[in-house]
Formats: C-alpha cells, sequence, structure tokens
C-alpha cells in the first residue's frame, strides 16, 4: 500500500484540474468538481489545513483517479 502525504486542498484542485475536473460550484468551504468524460462528481473541503487522510482517500475513490497522481502531487 502506497503511503499517502498530506496534501493541501489547492493542491488537490492543481491535480484535479489538470485530470479534466471543473469546478462545478462552490457551497460555503466545499468546492465540487465535475468530469464529465469520466461523469465523476468530487466534493474537496476547502480550508487552509492539510486535507486528512480518510478525506483524501476518499477524495482519490470519487475521482477514479490513480493514487500515484496524489502521491506525486506533493
Amino acid at each position: 500500500m502506497v503511503k499517502l502525504p498530506s496534501l493541501k486542498p489547492k493542491q488537490i484542485e492543481k491535480i484535479l484540474l489538470k485530470n479534466g475536473f471543473l469546478i462545478k460550484r462552490q457551497t460555503e468551504s466545499h468546492r465540487i468538481y465535475y468530469n464529465k468524460t469520466l461523469d465523476k462528481i468530487v466534493i474537496v473541503p476547502f480550508h487552509s489545513k492539510d486535507i486528512p487522510l480518510g478525506t483524501l482517500r476518499s477524495i482519490i475513490r470519487q475521482s477514479d483517479l490513480a493514487i500515484d497522481l496524489f502521491v506525486k502531487g506533493k
């Protein structure tokens, strides 16, 4: 199993945007991204702190992207 780094929301956003996701909308402190090709929706809490590892795993699952993209994203 790959050890995930701690990432800030800006880093996650950069990875998602590079891989075809677009910002659909923002509600309060959460941004909703949509990928039309994959037909996937990903919700990212947008705060100044690092994203907890459990939340990061959930974002990876929702996005259906490879874990390696997020490991290299740091």
